[in-house]
């Protein structure tokens, strides 16, 4: 890594005479940390038991993915922007992306440190270009296959697992048996999250988007068969996911316990939500509930016990 490169590492100590690349990229990481605090208590929260080193890297992902999210799911839309418009800044996105991460520079401060972060810990267009890819298929509001929701599963969510997992083990030497396994895990539980998000928010996704994610299902006709489907594909994937925890360094594994255990929450709740409840209901996990959560995985409880 070249003296410039370590200068403009998010989460790095600051120098004693910053330059204005280090400058600039020190304020654009506390742009995008201001995002994930904004926009999911849950996950901030969670992060916040990742280490120093790491946390910095995990919050200029979830800024990129959340601004990438904002054109297609809403707030692009309700500023007045048609579907054409939405393709067009979301193509733009990727191209600043992919240009940032070659040159380590954007003018757009989230991509500029969601860049400076993937050229540190080897994120590349391998898994920015899926998740672009499925972003543009919310553009496209029709039934999803098997196999298209395989593919949009992954660019949405499995991705974004793979991306973190690059940062965690970015100062490790870790064997090739053990990074698969990791990889594995982390995609389950990538799909498990997008896959309980699918049915939390089913009435606006059905009702004001008109998506439909799971392929032969009517939502709005959804039954407590089909649901109880789902959830059990869903406690599969966790269960998949939870067996990969004890194997991850400690820079991260009480953060990925906490997040695993307040997903795990949700999915119980839903399975005791009633199906057409789930068209008018957006289902949560109230806050002392989630601090109980987060206590017991600061505490240090063991991948086992993230219930």
């Amino acid at each position: 890594m070249t003296r410039e490169a370590e200068l403009t590492t998010p989460g790095s100590a600051h120098p004693a005479n910053p330059t204005d690349l280090s400058l600039y990229t020190r304020a654009a990481h506390t742009s995008s940390a201001t995002i994930i605090h904004e926009y999911s208590t849950s996950f901030g929260r969670a992060t916040r038991l990742l280490s120093p080193e790491v946390r910095p890297q995990v919050e200029d992902i979830y800024a990129l993915v959340r601004i990438a999210d904002e054109i297609v799911d809403g707030a692009a839309a309700e500023a007045g922007l048609a579907v054409d418009d939405q393709r067009a800044l979301l193509d733009a996105l990727e191209a600043d992306t992919e240009r940032a991460m070659r040159t380590g520079y954007s003018a757009n401060v989230v991509v500029h440190s969601f860049a400076c972060t993937a050229r540190s810990v080897g994120i590349d267009a391998t898994l920015t270009a899926p998740f672009f890819s499925s972003m543009r298929r919310d553009l496209s509001p029709v039934d999803f296959s098997s196999d298209e929701l395989g593919a949009y599963i992954y660019g949405s969510a499995e991705v974004i697992g793979l991306m973190c997992l690059r940062a965690f083990l970015s100062h490790e030497q870790v064997a090739t048996e053990r990074r698969m396994r990791l990889e594995r895990g982390a995609r389950r539980l990538g799909s498990a999250f997008q896959k309980i998000n699918f049915l939390r928010d089913l009435a606006v996704d059905w009702t004001e988007l008109g998506r439909s994610y799971f392929p032969g299902i009517d939502p709005g006709r959804l039954t407590e068969r089909q649901k109880l489907e789902l959830v059990v594909d869903i406690e599969r994937d966790l269960g998949a996911a939870q067996d990969a925890i004890p194997e991850l360094p400690d820079n991260c594994r009480r953060a990925i316990v906490a997040a695993h255990a307040l997903f795990a929450e949700l999915t119980d709740r839903i399975r005791s939500t009633p199906a057409s409840r789930l068209l008018s209901t957006r289902v949560s996990v109230p806050t002392r509930t989630k601090l109980a959560i987060l206590v017991r995985a600061t505490a240090g409880w063991g991948a086992g016990s993230s219930r």
